[in-house]
């Protein structure tokens, strides 16, 4: 379909078809015998959109999120966006699984995209992180974790709120207000704490 630099992209009618040929080109590559004993590792990315045909080829959001999606990748990894992964469902070639890897957010990308790894038996599965611009993992303890500490942090900051904020005549009223504010967030931080602390134990528990 096109090429940039060293990257080549190809266009399927099926996401399938797609997956197939990424599966079957890894192990193609690592099967192969390379010059010097060197061994070739390529990055995949499979993402499934509606782009629009220009002049040179197919253009728009879709073929840009799938060129980020690439960029994140290391040599050896196949990575697909959610999008993908919803078509192809468990549709997938033997020996070959998903592995969610979570929320990530990717450059010139406003929301974050979920992405998937596919892990091919006979090739390797582990990879370093993702070279994303911040992970957002979907792991619900730090889900859990981050809603607490932003919670934690409004209710602090509604505690320290500063003179200017108040009318002159409340204002000398305003250390005992702070003083209060303090302990109310200490306590529901408190409180919190062994409500994180029960729902772990629980989530662990379960599963």
């Amino acid at each position: 379909m096109d090429t940039q630099g060293d990257a080549f992209f190809f266009s399927f009618a099926r996401a399938r078809d797609a997956v197939a040929a990424a599966v079957a080109t890894q192990q193609r590559l690592a099967s192969h015998t390379w010059p010097d004993g060197i061994t070739l590792c390529v990055r995949m990315s499979l993402h499934t959109g509606e782009p629009v045909v220009g002049e040179e080829g197919y253009v728009g959001i879709d073929v840009v999120r799938a060129a980020r999606i690439c960029a994140a990748g290391h040599g050896g990894q196949v990575l697909l966006s959610a999008a993908t992964a919803a078509i192809v469902g468990t549709a997938l070639p033997e020996g070959v699984r998903e592995r969610d890897l979570g929320q990530h957010r990717l450059k010139d990308i406003d929301q974050p995209e979920h992405l998937y790894q596919l892990d091919v038996d006979g090739l390797p599965s582990t990879f370093p992180p993702l070279r994303t611009q911040g992970e957002e993992p979907l792991d619900f303890e730090h889900r859990l974790e981050q809603r607490i500490n932003s919670y934690v942090e409004s209710r602090i900051e509604q505690a320290l709120v500063g003179p200017g904020a108040f009318p002159a005549e409340l204002a000398s009223g305003l250390p005992k207000l702070a003083a209060g504010g303090l302990a109310i967030a200490f306590l529901s931080l408190c409180l919190l704490a062994a409500v994180v602390v029960g729902v772990v134990l629980l989530v662990r528990f379960l599963f």
